[in-house]
């Protein structure tokens, strides 16, 4: 499954997010894959999209930051997916 990672850097600091990145590099489980991300010009939030069997393995990953991060996570399909998918309803 796909997901949309939206990371909201706490005290709007993204700095000790990418310390830890540094030192430690994504802290991922077996079973999660990171596909792209994205910043925003303001740099509060980063835009992830992860790959995971389960949400349970995803939140294995998010509790490695959720000291430092609030996420938001979607669910999320490609659009030739969803489109496919519409076709055979």
């Amino acid at each position: 499954m796909l997901f949309m990672v939206v990371e909201r850097f706490r005290n709007g600091d993204p700095r000790p997010v990418g310390e830890r990145f540094q030192r430690r590099g994504r802290l991922m489980p077996a079973g999660v894959a990171y596909q792209a991300s994205w910043v925003d010009a303001a740099a509060g939030r980063c835009f992830q999209v992860m790959e995971a069997a389960s949400m349970d393995l995803l939140h294995a990953w998010t509790r490695q930051w959720d000291d430092l991060v609030d996420f938001e996570i979607v669910p999320v399909q490609t659009s030739a997916e969803f489109w496919a998918g519409l076709a055979h309803d």
